[in-house]
């Protein structure tokens, strides 16, 4: 039976604590999910909803970018899928009369937890100057208001154009051709914010940024390392691909500062024996210190080198670039600094050696905690150094795979969603559309935020996402937005975002994955790229939330007819009838995707973008070849009595979007304002298990950034680390503390001192 939403915040100050858990999944998630979903959208909806998650006559899950075989089961989806799909076909609602009766003021107090449980957002939503509550406007209206703030811009770059990772290749394609079309480069996307490291580094070390496996390689991988990554809550259908492999003979390395519940025990719900026993998957666990990940595969590089037979000569040779200097480097690893480095024992790291040595296959896989560091660019690189060294690209079971979570943000990319796009690209677009795309660089997120801080950009529009909820240094973020002249958010459901607005602010309710979606054209389907590089179909099967929502590319398009006028020969009109035209022209322009249509009709579940690397072991790079690198070991030091905290989620969470108040996993129930600490440290700091602590950070600039009331959690992290919640924690991490190159938001190694406090209500 479908429940109401929660009238007022639930009380977190109290959050009750017991042991971690040693195994994900099993009969407590089928319970969680079945509890959750009928909780929003009642018995009948919700098996007519699960069934087509994932399914190749359905929809893609939003809850992560985990591929799905050829082969897909009835229920093809995981239990933070689930949360996803019942958040968004949720029969709750927000229309007109909750904006009445909730003026900004009082959203801007609300949790981000009691905002996303509100319901599904209904009609397009206006904030005048100076009024203190949204009201309703027509979507001429809308777009009128958009064309007026856009048009009256001294220059098109004063416009910042975001994009969340859910967003469909459709939507993306025609919403970056508008902003170039407009004039512009400013498109931050969620990916700045999260893997844009791996991407840089992979394109310098082998062309392409993406990974390089598919689903069958992980499933005949002789060693799969996973590294700075928590499938058991970020993507839980991973954990079926590990016990296949596990079956098959491969060993499993998991490298994290936190032991997780889904690397040590997988107890898969679609087997019997998986339910009751479970699979072991961790063979060697590293509880590598925070940021220690670049050191510790700098020293199996060396020891690889060190040991006779272990180099892939003939692979180095052939194929490779640069690999004297970077053996120079690598020799000179330091055996008591890469123990200082990462805390680990040297018996652990000549046992993390020996199963490198006995793989003829190796994949590393990782996530946020290797992209979020300052050093997050050469940490990867290194690991790449170590696959070059045993030829482990470009064969099977072999390869880097970056784990991606947004279910798009990889397609959102291979779509010109980027900041910095290739001249070849832009070049393709312009010759499809007679446009002349900017050349000049636009705005990543970190420098979109300074923009608006600084007076450089007016307008915010955003493709979905909860941008003030996943960015850096809060406090900074929502000053800079409330300087915009106008924000606008595409958005399905209420969140921080809503209420840190311009001086005037739009919210453009719009289709979910879920929705059906018919137009002038028919009923229509859109794709989306999976983390490794398999495009597909996706197509809702649920009546729109209401009549008045618009699909995104509508919007898009509705957009672009209103800004840009008769002058634009694009036909916008075309493009939101039937998306077949999108397509078609995406074939057109985006190599990979030639008879783009045909290949979906002829292939349900979808078909595989090239991967040079992967496919013919050519490498796309400025020399020609796969390249060595050799950048100085970096890792973070800390003051005596400080700490360093990494931002993590919680089993409830969904990047920003937050499900509920537990972390069953980590034995955290009702509360999220907590910090996990090693008992040593909390001890050595005067912090008994549940005493409360403010979290302030410690940056260069020497401004105070300060968490209040955070319950302290004596947990088994590693020493001299401790994690907590994000958003929550977003407060800590300063907006100029970002990683080397690629810009990324260093979340994973914030310095932070504890002061005794008191819970948040108190």
């Amino acid at each position: 039976m479908v429940s109401k939403p929660p009238a007022g915040d639930p009380v977190q100050d109290a959050p009750q604590v017991t042991a971690p858990q040693h195994a994900a999944a099993g009969l407590p998630a089928i319970g969680h999910t079945l509890r959750i979903a009928q909780a929003q959208m009642g018995v009948r909806r919700t098996a007519r909803t699960l069934l087509k998650v994932n399914q190749k006559d359905g929809f893609d899950c939003p809850g992560c970018a985990w591929p799905e075989g050829d082969k897909r089961h009835v229920a093809e989806f995981c239990e933070n899928g689930a949360k996803a799909v019942a958040e968004e076909a949720t029969l709750r609602r927000v229309t007109p009369d909750f904006f009445a009766a909730h003026p900004v003021a009082d959203l801007a107090t609300r949790s981000g937890y009691w905002l996303g449980q509100q319901g599904r957002i209904t009609q397009p939503m206006y904030l005048p100057p100076g009024a203190t509550s949204y009201e309703p406007v027509s979507w001429e209206r809308a777009f009128a208001i958009i064309a007026e703030e856009l048009k009256a811009l001294s220059s098109p770059d004063e416009a910042l154009f975001y994009t969340s990772g859910r967003t469909s290749n459709e939507a993306a394609f025609l919403l970056q051709l508008f902003a170039r079309e407009f004039g512009t480069n400013n498109l931050p996307d969620c990916s700045n914010m999260c893997h844009e490291s791996s991407g840089s580094a992979l394109n310098e070390t082998l062309g392409v940024g993406k990974g390089s496996v598919s689903l069958e390689d992980l499933h005949q991988a002789d060693l799969i390392v996973v590294a700075g990554q928590n499938p058991g809550t970020n993507h839980p259908r991973m954990l079926s691909a590990l016990e296949k492999a596990k079956a098959a003979g491969a060993k499993i390395i998991s490298v994290n500062p936190l032991p997780e519940a889904g690397l040590e025990r997988f107890k898969n719900p679609q087997t019997a024996r998986g339910m009751l026993k479970g699979a072991a998957l961790t063979d060697l666990f590293l509880q590598i210190r925070i940021g220690g990940d670049q050191a510790l595969f700098r020293l199996l590089n060396k020891l690889v080198l060190e040991s006779p037979g272990a180099v892939d000569e003939e692979f180095v040779a052939a194929h490779t670039h640069g690999y004297e200097e970077f053996a120079a480097a690598a020799r000179k690893a330091d055996w008591d600094e890469t123990l200082a480095a990462t805390g680990l024992s040297r018996a652990e790291i000549e046992r993390a050696l020996e199963m490198v040595l006995a793989s003829e296959r190796t994949i590393v896989c990782w996530a946020m905690g290797l992209t979020q560091h300052k050093h997050a660019v050469p940490t990867i690189r290194e690991v790449v150094n170590l696959l070059l060294l045993r030829g482990a690209i470009g064969r099977p079971g072999a390869g880097v795979c970056p784990v991606r979570g947004h279910s798009n943000v990889q397609g959102d990319r291979t779509m010109g969603i980027f900041e910095r796009p290739a001249a070849a690209f832009l070049d393709a677009l312009d010759k499809e559309f007679g446009i002349v795309s900017p050349r000049h660089h636009g705005f990543d997120v970190v420098r979109s935020i300074q923009a608006l801080r600084d007076g450089e950009a007016k307008v915010f529009f955003a493709m979905g996402g909860n941008f003030v909820g996943a960015t850096p240094d809060t406090e900074v973020t929502e000053a800079a937005m409330r300087k915009a002249r106008l924000t606008v958010h595409v958005s399905t459901k209420l969140n921080r975002s809503h209420a840190v607005t311009g001086t005037r602010a739009l919210i453009l309710p719009t289709l979910g994955r879920t929705d059906k979606d018919v137009q002038r054209g028919g009923r229509q389907f859109v794709t989306v790229e999976d983390s490794m590089g398999l495009v597909h179909a996706s197509r809702g099967n649920l009546p729109p939330a209401s009549p008045h929502l618009l699909s995104e590319p509508a919007i898009v398009a509705r957009m672009a007819r209103a800004v840009l006028g008769a002058g634009s020969a694009t036909p916008w009109e075309d493009f939101e009838a039937d998306y077949a035209t999108i397509r078609d022209r995406i074939a057109r322009v985006i190599p990979g995707f030639e008879d783009f249509n045909a290949r979906l009709a002829a292939n349900p579940g979808g078909f595989a973008l090239p991967h040079a690397p992967r496919d013919e072991r050519r490498f796309p790079t400025a020399t020609g070849k796969a390249n060595f690198t050799a950048a100085p070991v970096e890792f973070p030091t800390v003051p005596a009595g400080r700490l360093l905290l990494q931002t993590l989620r919680s089993h409830d969470q969904y990047n920003t979007t937050i499900y509920g108040l537990d972390d069953r996993y980590r034995g955290i129930t009702g509360g999220r304002r907590v910090v996990l600490v090693h008992p040593e440290d909390a001890a050595a700091l005067g912090f008994a298990d549940g005493a409360y602590a403010d979290l302030v950070s410690e940056w260069s600039d020497g401004v105070e950034r300060r968490a209040p009331g955070f319950r302290v959690v004596h947990y088994p992290t590693a020493r001299g680390c401790a994690a907590a919640y994000y958003p929550e924690t977003n407060v800590l991490v300063p907006l100029e503390s970002t990683a080397d190159i690629s810009n990324t938001p260093a979340s994973k190694s914030v310095v932070v001192r504890l002061e005794p406090g008191a819970a948040a209500g108190a």
